[in-house]
């Protein structure tokens, strides 16, 4: 809106922003939605492949199905481990927060453990499943089966890789602002592989063993 102003008993007019109007949006704002842009778009991938799974569920070919390969003990302590880390990253956040840096780096070395003992159970799993013959290549449900699954754990691994790196970080920079956006980042990212578990272990195993 045009704002009045008097100079030299003239009058002139200077721009001012009305109410509705705000300058640009801060680094933090813009980076927060960019990111949540991108779990979206994850979420969206992972919903294609869910999709695709409980479509091929049943199409074993003749060969083994979940009911006869999944070891549900190994998979409750796969879930244990990751929705145990996800309680730790909160707490690494809270430190974050409170510029404590050896509860932080304590908090981050129990959630990396964590996210590596989930990715051995996997990776244990896996070759087993491969060493009795039921690779990828067995049936659609395998391939299926290994996709999806083998998705979550590459993004687990992206994760920890990750948190290395920002562990790297906070021990060179401190806790910067621009630190903090990508732990901020990195908190959101892992608690988003939490629950994209919570559905794979109820959709692939709970449901698996049942049909």
């Amino acid at each position: 809106m045009n704002v009045a102003v008097a100079v030299d008993d003239k009058v002139r007019y200077e721009a001012r922003p009305s109410a509705g109007e705000a300058g640009p949006a801060t680094k933090r704002v813009v980076v927060g939605y960019g990111f949540w842009v991108f779990l979206l778009s994850d979420i969206v991938m992972f919903s294609a492949i869910f999709a695709a799974y409980a479509v091929l569920n049943h199409a074993t070919a003749g060969g083994p199905s979940g009911v006869q390969l999944f070891n549900q003990r190994s998979v409750a302590i796969e879930t244990g481990c990751l929705l145990a880390s996800s309680y730790t990253c909160g707490l690494m956040s809270l430190a974050i927060g409170s510029r404590r840096y050896a509860a932080t780096y304590w908090a981050a070395l129990i959630t990396f453990v964590l996210g590596a003992l989930f990715l051995a159970l996997e990776l244990r799993e896996f070759a087993g499943m491969i060493a009795i013959g039921a690779g990828p290549q067995r049936s659609a449900f395998l391939s299926a089966f290994f996709t999806l699954v083998g998705c979550h754990g590459l993004h687990v691994t992206a994760g920890l890789v990750w948190l290395v790196v920002m562990m790297a970080q906070v021990a060179v920079k401190g806790f910067r602002q621009t630190v903090e956006r990508r732990l901020l980042c990195f908190s959101l990212f892992w608690h988003a592989l939490d629950i994209v578990w919570v559905w794979l272990f109820t959709v692939v195993y709970l449901m698996g063993v049942l049909s």
